[in-house]
């Protein structure tokens, strides 16, 4: 029995990384914190970037043009996880993370368009708004001009 428990003791935390937790990188792309609008990364680096996203409340996130220069930097996709987990719950939201790789030396920008009911209109989860004015759907607050989506343009320097 006491040989059972040290082995159940030294295997490590069940998470899939070693005991004592993991000091490599390799493989895993680097996190970013959305309000980090200046990157920098290495070359076949890749890094993310993850927003909360509601579909059922019409808001969502979108790469949008101009793309970036591919030299330096391509999109590897989003990835959407439901707060839910793997059962649709109503009005549930989530996190979209959007992946990059560094590709060759130089300075790029990409922008992320955040649309909201209020905000965009024509949009869906995987189409970006044909308009960037309001919404025709009506609102508890009135619709004014300063009601546009949110750009966030970043800057990525590849070295």
């Amino acid at each position: 029995m006491a040989a059972l428990l040290a082995l159940a003791t030294g295997c490590g935390s069940g998470t899939g990384e070693p005991a004592g937790g993991s000091t490599s990188t390799a493989g895993r792309p680097t996190s970013h914190p959305v309000k980090d609008t200046s990157i920098t990364a290495r070359p076949g680096e890749r890094f993310t970037l993850t927003v909360d996203q509601n579909a059922s409340t019409r808001e969502y996130w979108y790469l949008v043009d101009p793309a970036p220069d591919s030299s330096v930097l391509v999109s590897r996709g989003r990835h959407y996880a439901a707060d839910s987990g793997d059962e649709p719950a109503a009005g549930a939201g989530g996190r979209l993370t959007f992946t990059f790789e560094a590709k060759g030396k130089g300075t790029t920008q990409f922008t992320l368009l955040h649309c909201t009911f209020t905000t965009c209109q024509g949009n869906t989860s995987t189409r970006p708004p044909g308009t960037t004015g309001p919404s025709a759907t009506p609102t508890t607050a009135p619709a004014t001009p300063s009601q546009t989506p949110r750009r966030i343009t970043y800057t990525v320097t590849v070295r």
